[in-house]
């Protein structure tokens, strides 16, 4: 068994070719193989969020705090709330992130294929998060 103590390792900015805005990264997780499932808890500044990107086995993400959105490509964005569990499913194309005016926290999970949990891609623009 491993336990990672709240508060072991230092919180994270979020790389700028991942998100835009002001993220952080706390309490990072990666199972050890054969298991394939990591995360981390994500908190997003409002306004800020991920670039487009897909997971090859999905994610779930479970939020915290605040209020944000998720969107899919060609749908439109879901409101999220605390307590709403989303679930994306593997290779479909979203963001999620803050709302404008407030924060937002969730759990994010998902698994690895070949190595990655995830395939980034471009950023959102501020045109397409205005307009979601």
């Amino acid at each position: 068994m491993k336990i990672i103590r709240s508060g072991s390792i230092p919180s994270v900015k979020g790389p700028e070719a991942w998100f835009t805005g002001n993220v952080r990264l706390d309490a990072p997780f990666q199972a050890t193989e054969p298991a394939k499932v990591g995360g981390a808890t994500v908190t997003f500044e409002p306004g800020a969020r991920t670039a487009w990107h897909t997971h090859p086995l999905g994610q779930t993400l479970i939020v915290i705090h605040g209020r944000g959105w998720l969107q899919e490509e060609g749908k439109e964005a879901e409101a999220l709330n605390p307590g709403d569990i989303a679930w994306i499913p593997p290779g479909v194309k979203h963001w999620h992130g803050a709302s404008s005016q407030t924060a937002m926290t969730h759990i994010a999970i998902a698994e690895a294929e070949n190595g990655s949990p995830v395939t980034w891609l471009e950023k959102v623009t501020d045109e397409q998060y205005a307009g979601r």
